[in-house]
C-alpha cells in the first residue's frame, strides 16, 4: 500500500526496540508517512492535544499510563474518528475480543511476523478491521461483560481519566491538581462515575476498573 505524505501514523509502545521494529514495518507499508511515537500514555495524550491530523494508532495494551483497555477506552471517547489498533503480547481470544468491543479497529499479536503485521496495517488504512485468522468474533458475547461495556462506553473522556486516576488510589485532591481542575469537579465526575456504572461506592468503581485492566468481566453488583 501506498500513501500520501500526509498521511500520520503513531505507535504507542514503551519499548524502544519494538517501537523501531514496528516503525520499520510501518514505513515500508505507507511510504512517506509520518510515524510519531510515545513511550507512556502520557506521552501519547500530550501528542494527540498537539496534533489533530493523525490517521492512526499502533497501541499497546500494557504500558505506562494504562491498564488493560483504559487506554482505548479513553481513546475511543476523546477521538473516535481516530482508528486504534491494538499491537500486544496479550493476544488470547478473549483479549482480542474484548479490544474489539470496546472500539478497536484490529487486533495485531507481537509474535506475528513483519508480511502479516504489513497486510494488517494495510487492510485497516484501507478502512478495513483485522483480527489474526483464528479468531471468531461471531461467537455469542459474555452478557455480563456485554451488561460492563455498554456502561462504560458511556463515560466521558474526562470521566475515564477520573476513573484511570481512581484505580491508582489517587484522592479527589490529587486528581484535581493532575487534571487541573476544581476538587468539586472531581466530585461531580465521581458522583457520575458512579450512577453511570450502577454502583454505590469508590470502592466498586475501582473494582470496576481493576476489571478492565484484569479482564475480570464479572457481574458489577447494581443498587437494588
Amino acid at each position: 500500500m501506498t500513501a500520501a505524505s500526509s498521511t500520520h501514523l503513531v505507535i504507542a509502545d514503551d519499548h524502544p526496540l519494538f517501537r523501531d521494529a514496528l516503525r520499520q514495518a510501518v514505513a515500508s507499508v505507507v511510504t512517506s508517512a509520518k510515524i510519531s511515537e510515545a513511550g507512556s500514555f502520557e506521552d501519547l495524550t500530550a501528542l494527540l492535544e498537539r496534533e489533530a491530523d493523525v490517521d492512526l494508532i499502533l497501541l499497546d495494551l500494557s504500558m505506562p499510563g494504562i491498564s488493560g483497555f483504559s487506554g482505548l477506552i479513553y481513546l475511543r471517547a476523546q477521538y473516535p474518528a481516530i482508528p486504534v489498533v491494538i499491537v500486544s503480547a496479550s493476544d488470547d481470544a478473549a483479549t482480542i475480543r474484548r479490544s474489539m468491543d470496546f472500539g478497536a479497529s484490529g487486533f495485531i499479536p507481537k509474535r506475528f511476523g513483519v508480511e502479516t503485521l504489513r497486510d494488517a496495517i494495510g487492510r485497516v488504512m484501507n478502512g478495513d478491521v483485522w483480527v489474526p485468522a483464528d479468531v471468531d468474533l461471531a461467537t455469542a458475547a459474555d452478557p455480563d461483560m456485554t451488561r460492563l461495556r455498554d456502561r462504560l462506553v458511556t463515560l466521558t473522556p474526562q470521566q475515564v481519566r477520573v476513573l484511570m486516576m481512581l484505580s491508582e488510589g489517587l484522592l479527589n485532591k490529587q486528581i484535581a491538581y493532575e487534571l487541573g481542575v476544581s476538587e468539586a469537579t472531581i466530585k461531580a465526575h465521581v458522583s457520575a462515575i458512579l450512577q453511570k456504572l450502577g454502583v454505590e461506592s469508590r470502592t466498586q468503581a475501582v473494582i470496576a476498573a481493576s476489571r478492565i485492566a484484569g479482564g475480570q468481566w464479572s457481574q458489577i453488583d447494581a443498587p437494588h
